[in-house]
């Protein structure tokens, strides 16, 4: 498959690292940090392009930034993107990094709010778990207790295709419904960073309460934040400091719940 990746942090290098080893063919666009743009795709021997060109002659399309920088990619520059090619997002809404955006706080899903930014259809994914477990625990398929991702979107046959590239990545894929329902993964609920498997995962989005996720959210946060000075930083660039490692980070996100 041709993908195009927009945006090269953590979630955009690891994605494009795996893909990259199991075949697909990748374009990556940051024009916001031209040089790790250019560094990761020489990593994988992909084609460093403009953002206005990510979008050229692919079958899908990843958007990997922080949502608050969403609405300054111009739509324009999707007008070349082809009909029948994915386009996804994988943000999370932290108001203490993008700000307050009255729409979501008012009570419109995420996902709904990029659509709308964006002027396409977008299928929700890739957004749910640590950079760490996307970066070190995918599994062959069919190893038992292997970790699972959700996907969310209106088009049944992109998500199938999203759920494949999910299986390249090492993780179980499962369709777990509309757009609409998409806010089911979000921080601050069952499924958010708890690496569950497939039934596991089914029964933490089916428990999510929309109500109580934007409480908790920040209660993680503070909760990270306990783990010591600088940890949040650390976690932002995928690393564990002060003796705290993933376990602990995910076993935080498991007792919010409790």
């Amino acid at each position: 498959m041709k993908i195009g990746i927009i945006g090269t942090g953590l979630i955009g290098a690891n994605l494009a690292r795996k893909w990259s080893a199991a075949g697909h063919t990748l374009r990556i666009a940051n024009d916001f940090d031209v040089a790790t743009r250019d560094k990761l795709a020489a990593e994988i021997a992909g084609t460093p392009v403009a953002l206005k060109d990510v979008v050229a002659d692919v079958d899908a399309v990843v958007i990997t930034i922080p949502l608050n920088a969403i609405p300054s990619l111009p739509k324009r520059h999707f007008d070349a993107l082809p009909s029948d090619a994915i386009l996804i997002d994988t943000s999370n809404y932290f108001p203490a990094r993008d700000q307050t955006i009255p729409a979501i706080e008012g009570g419109m899903v995420e996902s709904l709010w990029v659509e709308r930014q964006i002027g396409r259809p977008i299928i929700k994914a890739f957004n749910n778990q640590l950079a760490y477990t996307q970066a070190h625990k995918g599994q062959p398929a069919g190893t038992p207790e292997r970790i699972a991702m959700s996907v969310y979107g209106d088009d049944t046959e992109a998500k199938n295709r999203v759920i494949g590239l999910i299986d390249d990545l090492g993780f179980d894929g499962i369709d777990a419904g509309p757009l609409e329902e998409s806010w089911r993964q979000q921080p601050g609920t069952p499924a958010y960073c708890t690496e569950l498997t497939a039934p596991e995962l089914r029964n933490a989005l089916d428990r999510a309460v929309k109500e109580r996720s934007a409480k908790l959210r920040d209660i993680s946060l503070k909760r990270l934040e306990a783990f010591g000075d600088g940890f949040l930083a650390s976690l932002g660039i995928g690393e564990y400091t002060l003796g705290h490692t993933s376990k602990d980070v995910v076993q935080m996100y498991r007792s919010l719940e409790s």
